[in-house]
């Protein structure tokens, strides 16, 4: 049964005609309400990962639970279905379960809170906001553990509970939750700057239905949605074929040896409708890297892809929902059956926008990027500081890592940049005061972004010095297979982790691993993928890559991939790279649109030699539940 929300004023609110200056103005001040949610959690949170980088995603929504403005879309269509209680004016929804709330949140990290706005008597709007928690107790520091087998090791569950009720606070369900976590004092921070966000939010709501009149703001919300509807109509007829087309990318592992997993998608038009069939994925992992993914979440992923590729200008919002129609199948790494674990989905959630990438691009190469969105690197360090006025306090790192942005029709991938253009880095000012290490290196990876017309964007090069005894977990993908180049882009180079021990011994380490021993003084150098890169690199301007020599972008050797011969001081040799070039187009095969790099079992058979790791093996299911496994 679904939620049920009590009114005391039953009237319904009247459609009114609005003019474009009033829409102009109510769509503007919605904005500033969304970004003032943002400026209320940074200033109030106290974790690194939300008060510092950000993790941390806003919505204000109609009464029917429609994002109007923020950045992941509606979380609030997935709870409303499967909450089974009531709603009214003072109550405030908590949780983060993601079986719960049909995947609307997608691993138990990541806090919920839900607040419905009421004004005289109706539901006038939602606002929310999610952030992600630095651990919420189970088997490891940072609750994201990798081996997991389900749901159950990963911490604290929180069903949907109501920590507000009729204006009322519930103060013992805070003190349950928070004697679950191994940081209660950021939990708890962060956790009430959600709530300031959305209350915050709320007070814009009314006080613009105040300015306006109650009908003519809900008519205004409309009125947004319709509009979103139609450009959405016209990009889809744009670029979605009626033929179908499919596109599959890899998972690289599980961490627990076995992999890569398989993600396709096949996308097609039928009349002004897309249909997305993720027939073909394989089934879900028995270790924490599956992803359940709530098919309007993917919907607005669709949508932000579509905008910000073809139309930039268009404030996305969930008014396009009814043209997407999403199928997942049942038991697969992004429909797992409960209770899977689910921690470590993020490398399934990066792929998902390399893989929309691959599938919009067939029809219009033109505007195609090539891969690197990938994953988000994690890096967890928790031990006891037994520096000088420490006196062996427990600490706990949690931080994201970023790795190349693709090549892209208008230009380079940026350089060691965020999947989420909110993303901010913490300031290596800010570990190094609250932490017990030294960066010794932040700066990019030369060469890693594959060669293109358009290079695509470097990783990063980021080394920790120890300064404490501890343990590490790292969490990255995009080291056994790489991200794809396109138009004649070539690939960009994987990720790879290497702890230089204080001892003088070096040692490869892989990019899943939990609770690894670090000594103080033990270096990590936490080296991230780079972005394919974009059209064919032998019409790359050779003053562009000189001045990428002397930059540190790319190196001597590396500017031969453009077919370029400079020094190191970035001096050109015209005549030389002239020869160079020749040779190559002479070389070379026709073209493809995409550009994948060695097969899968050519990969497999050079893992070890390449990237010092043994590779992973191919896992097997017994009982496959799709098609095609069944075959």
């Amino acid at each position: 049964m679904p939620a049920r929300i009590i009114q005391e004023n039953p009237r319904a609110f009247e459609n009114v005609a609005i003019d474009p200056v009033t829409l102009d103005i109510i769509e503007n001040a919605l904005r500033n309400a969304r970004i003032e949610m943002d400026a209320t959690l940074v200033r109030t949170a106290m974790s690194p990962g939300i008060r510092e980088q950000g993790d941390a995603f806003p919505l204000i929504a109609d009464p029917d639970g429609k994002m109007i403005v923020g950045q992941f879309g509606s979380f609030i269509d997935g709870f409303l279905k499967s909450y089974d209680g009531t709603l009214e004016d003072g109550d405030m929804i908590f949780l983060s379960d993601p079986y719960s709330c049909d995947g609307a949140i997608s691993h138990s990290n990541d806090w919920l809170v839900l607040l419905p706005v009421f004004k005289d008597g109706r539901l006038l709007a939602w606002t929310a906001m999610f952030g992600h928690q630095s651990d919420i107790g189970g088997k490891v520091v940072g609750s994201m553990p990798i081996d997991a087998g389900s749901i159950f090791e990963e911490g604290v569950r929180i069903p949907p509970v109501k920590i507000w009720r009729k204006g009322e606070y519930n103060e013992d369900l805070v003190k349950l939750v928070m004697h679950q976590t191994r940081k209660p004092d950021w939990c708890q921070a962060d956790l009430n700057a959600i709530i300031a966000s959305c209350r915050v939010a709320a007070r814009r709501v009314i006080e613009i239905a105040d300015r306006f009149g109650d009908d003519v703001f809900i008519s205004a919300t409309q009125d947004l949605l319709k509009r979103n509807h139609r450009a959405m109509k016209a990009l889809i007829a744009q670029a979605v074929a009626e033929e179908p087309v499919s596109f599959e990318d890899y998972v690289c592992d599980d961490g627990l040896g076995y992999g890569p997993y398989r993600i396709k998608c096949t996308m097609w038009r039928e009349g002004d409708r897309v249909i997305l069939d993720f027939e073909g994925t394989d089934p879900q992992s028995a270790a924490s890297i599956n992803f359940y993914l709530n098919e309007n979440m993917f919907k607005m992923f669709f949508g932000i892809y579509m905008i910000m590729v073809f139309d930039p200008q268009i404030l996305f919002n969930d008014g396009f929902y009814d043209l997407i129609e999403v199928r997942i199948p049942e038991g697969s790494l992004l429909k797992p059956k409960f209770p899977a674990a689910l921690s470590g989905r993020t490398h399934a959630l990066g792929r998902i926008f390399d893989i929309l990438g691959g599938l919009l691009g067939q029809k219009t190469p033109e505007f195609l990027n090539a891969a690197g969105f990938s994953s988000s690197p994690h890096l967890f360090y928790s031990g006891w500081d037994n520096r000088t006025g420490r006196d062996g306090e427990w600490f706990q790192l949690f931080q994201i890592g970023f790795g190349g942005i693709p090549g892209r029709p208008l230009g380079d991938g940026p350089d060691g940049h965020s999947l989420w253009p909110g993303f901010t880095n913490v300031p290596n000012e800010f570990l190094e005061r609250y932490f017990p290490l030294r960066i010794e290196r932040y700066e990019t990876e030369p060469d890693s972004g594959g060669a293109g017309l358009h290079r695509g964007g470097n990783g990063i090069h980021m080394t920790y010095r120890f300064l404490a005894d501890g343990q590490i977990a790292i969490h990255d993908d995009r080291w056994f297979v790489p991200p794809w180049g396109v138009n004649g882009g070539q690939p960009g180079k994987r990720a790879r982790k290497i702890l230089e021990r204080a001892d003088g011994s070096t040692e490869i380490i892989g990019n899943k691993v939990d609770e690894v021993k670090v000594q103080e003084g033990d270096q990590l150098h936490f080296i991230t993928w780079g972005g394919g890169g974009w059209g064919d690199p032998l019409e790359r301007d050779p003053a562009v890559v000189a001045r990428e020599i002397r930059e540190g972008l790319v190196s001597v050797d590396g500017a031969r991939a453009y077919g370029v011969v400079a020094d190191g001081t970035g001096a050109v040799e015209a005549e030389a790279t002239a020869r160079l070039r020749d040779t190559m187009r002479g070389q070379r095969e026709p073209g493809q649109i995409f550009n994948f790099g060695p097969s899968i079992e050519e990969l497999r058979q050079r893992c070890e030699e390449e990237t010092g790791l043994a590779a992973p093996v191919q896992p097997v299911w017994r009982n496959r539940s799709m098609t095609e496994a069944m075959q």
